[in-house]
């Protein structure tokens, strides 16, 4: 045996190479067979960074910008190099705050406060080292400090954030990554080097700026800014309210937890939740002529117990509202269209029975008495059990569905008899000033504990399914958001508190043969960072027990 070389098969063909190589070398030599830039491997099913050294008979394969890994590397690696660079041209001591907030617009909104002011001149420097760095190809350098040691690096650099979330890490010790002499720390997996980082844009923005960055789909190029007007807006209230509660982080959320106050912390978010709703009850109330409230949203952002709270505002309006489900006008199984992959098609607008719906509809603003359909999920197929409904001039109908926003959806109905809502859960809770919580994590948690208490779904299928839900939302959903009357948010501050409970035995089953155990392990990874709360003090109607259970509404 040659003990200077070892044998690692990579795509399933194995090869020999010199002791010592790492796998960016490796993925040099296959860069060619892969139609976007490798950035992670993975060798028997663990993840790893391309600098690292690979061992003797590992079985490697390589992630690309286009895979879900691969993008979230990119995406937090150049926030990487816009915070040092960002640091080199302003000066460390001259930045009081520098965070990354939220997405919007295919990138991040970031605020900076500190002795300078925020202007394009400023941007442009800073866009300018970010360059400079990405030319040089900074090597990335990640190290591992035993935690104490890591509280004092960032202590002493005013990082208090990191400080905090330190506290509660259970681990001895913490990866921290460093570009020259900038050191900081983040959640997930980096790439090599700077000169990975070849795509993204800033724009001053509002009081801040957007670090505008590529998509999945085509990752080499950055799209024009596109800055949606209501989700910013919901987004930055949501994050203003959050900092003046005190809750803008992980540690601080940990820290009203031991601290005896999570109980308050949930009435007062529960209370600022029922101001919006009640507010939008008045906005309709205000309007004469509705007659149709359609609401619409993502997967798992809290629709139907939503609707049953906008409801019960509705009647202290004066109204009478009566609830629909717009799944209950799918089209009968057989006649549902099916996907690229032959499946049928759930998500489309065409498995809606459209011309069926607006026909009722319209003869109810008529002044018509209908039978609505309900649709029988066990057998496939829309049937009719006497649900008979007639408008009377205080009748009101709360439709939900995931088309609710698009007009062809509606399009028989006069547009003056129409408000629309559009919910989501917007986290805008962080892990740190610098690590963002996606929405889709959180969204996807939330499905995954109600897959499994209300269907017996695993959480391997959930997560199986989860590229194929985001795809309907990304197509059917998200481009009539703007369209909205109002824009509701349903994330809940304390939330992940309480679904991790929940969400870690189900993780915890999905088995290293799995093809979803590495974002198993990346969720539980992430689920760390909280203290776990019981649910037993959750008012019963939270939005948060359509998910959990016991609730007071049928969801």
């Amino acid at each position: 045996m040659n003990d200077k070389r070892i044998t690692v098969a990579v795509n399933n063909e194995e090869r020999e190479y010199p002791r010592g190589v790492t796998y960016e070398d490796i993925a040099r030599e296959y860069q060619s067979q892969y139609d976007a830039r490798i950035v992670l491997a993975v060798a028997d099913g663990k993840l790893n960074e391309l600098n690292k050294k690979v061992g003797r008979g590992a079985s490697v394969s390589f992630l690309t910008l286009k895979d879900q890994s691969g993008y979230q590397t990119y995406k937090r690696s150049a926030c990487l190099l816009l915070v040092k660079s960002f640091t080199d041209v302003v000066g460390e001591e001259r930045i009081r705050d520098f965070d990354i907030e939220f997405s919007i617009s295919k990138g991040y909104f970031c605020s900076a406060t500190g002795d300078f002011t925020l202007d394009e001149k400023l941007l442009k420097r800073v866009k300018a080292r970010m360059d400079e760095l990405v030319k040089e190809d900074v090597p990335v350098c990640k190290i591992s400090y035993h935690i104490n040691d890591a509280v004092e690096i960032f202590r002493s650099h005013n990082m208090t954030d990191k400080e905090k979330l330190f506290r509660y890490r259970r681990a001895s010790r913490v990866n921290v990554y460093s570009l020259e002499d900038y050191h900081d720390y983040y959640y997930g997996y980096m790439v090599p080097s700077t000169g990975y980082i070849t795509a993204y844009d800033l724009h001053l923005y509002d009081d801040g700026f957007i670090l505008q960055l590529p998509t999945r789909k085509n990752p080499g190029v950055v799209p024009d800014i596109q800055v949606p007007g209501k989700l910013y807006k919901t987004m930055k209230e949501t994050t203003e309210w959050a900092k003046r509660l005190g809750v803008a982080t992980v540690g601080d959320l940990n820290d009203k937890i031991c601290a005896g106050e999570f109980n308050d912390l949930v009435l007062v978010q529960e209370a600022m939740q029922e101001s919006g709703i009640v507010r939008i009850a008045e906005d309709i109330a205000a309007r004469e002529g509705i007659k149709f409230v359609m609401i619409a949203g993502p997967s798992s952002s809290g629709k139907t117990t939503f609707s049953h709270r906008l409801s019960v505002q509705l009647r202290a309006h004066g109204f009478v509202p009566h609830t629909i489900a717009l799944d209950d006008y799918f089209k009968n199984r057989e006649d549902t269209p099916l996907d690229e992959d032959g499946k049928y098609n759930f998500e489309c607008l065409e498995a809606i029975d459209i011309e069926g719906f607006n026909r009722d509809m319209t003869a109810l603003l008529a002044g018509e008495t209908v039978e609505l359909p309900f649709f029988n999920f066990k057998t496939g197929s829309r049937e009719y059990r006497g649900n008979y409904k007639r408008l009377g001039a205080d009748d009101i109908l709360v439709i939900e569905g995931i088309h609710g926003l698009n007009e062809k959806m509606s399009y028989a109905l006069p547009k003056e008899s129409k408000y629309k809502v559009y919910i989501s859960s917007l986290t805008t809770l962080n892990v740190d000033e610098h690590n963002r919580i996606a929405t889709t994590d959180g969204r996807l948690i939330r499905r995954m504990v109600r897959d499994h208490r209300t269907r017996g779904t695993s959480a391997r299928n959930t997560l199986a399914m989860w590229s194929s839900v985001r795809r309907g939302e990304e197509e059917y959903i998200f481009p009539f958001q703007e369209s909205a009357d109002a824009m509701f948010n349903s994330a809940l501050v304390y939330e992940l508190c309480i679904l991790k409970q929940f969400a870690e035995p189900l993780l915890f089953a999905i088995g290293k043969d799995d093809s979803e155990y590495l974002e198993a392990k990346r969720l539980l990874k992430f689920l760390d960072y909280f203290i776990g709360v019981t649910s037993e003090n959750l008012p019963n109607n939270s939005i948060i027990r359509e998910f959990v259970g016991g609730s007071m509404f049928p969801v």
